[in-house]
């Protein structure tokens, strides 16, 4: 499969969504352990055929989602999103998973939420950028905390799982917030030529 350098951390870097993303999608939806702390994912039936119109409808409309790859090898991990992108208001939703379980907690998440962040602020110009997250899950809130979101809110009792309520948290950071990471070394390439 061929992947495309959008943005480019030290672990992982962000390529454009294809088709052939499919199966693994499919295989992480499909994945309890994964898609409960996604939220919808987890009770939704996402067989390949669908994920695939799934995957050509966003590229048709040029939806802010990529995936992410592993730079030593090019291995597919997970995938990330702007989604209600609203560039009148200049503010987004961001949504990741890393859905190679053998990948959590080794920093992929954090890195690839700050280059989706670099893209968001510093192509997109966004000015605030937020999420939702389930209160159970503490390793996503401790990746947001440690990129720089602040909690700004929660809605309580918002999801029933097996039997027990969990608030979802909710998240912001603003632009002036984030310090750019590839894009403004990007720029300072240009100027060096």
């Amino acid at each position: 499969m061929t992947y495309y350098k959008k943005l480019v951390g030290n672990k992982c870097y962000l390529s454009p969504i294809c088709e052939e993303s499919a199966q693994n999608w499919t295989k992480w939806d499909n994945d309890l352990e994964v898609a409960v702390p996604l939220g919808d994912e987890a009770y939704n039936n996402y067989p390949l055929q669908k994920i695939k119109e799934i995957i050509g409808n966003c590229i048709e409309k040029q939806d802010h989602i990529f995936d992410i790859i592993m730079t030593d090898n090019d291995e597919h991990i997970g995938r990330c999103l702007l989604f209600e992108v609203n560039h009148i208001n200049r503010r987004a939703t961001l949504g990741i998973v890393i859905g190679e379980k053998q990948y959590w907690n080794n920093g992929y998440g954090h890195e690839a939420t700050n280059l989706l962040l670099d893209y968001g602020f510093n192509l997109l110009n966004l000015q605030n950028i937020m999420l939702g997250v389930l209160s159970f899950n503490q390793r996503a809130i401790s990746c947001y905390r440690k990129v720089g979101f602040k909690e700004i809110g929660r809605r309580r009792k918002a999801r029933l799982i097996n039997g027990r309520w969990y608030d979802l948290v909710y998240m912001d950071m603003l632009n002036e917030e984030f310090e750019s990471i590839y894009v403004k070394h990007c720029l300072s390439i240009g100027r060096d030529q």
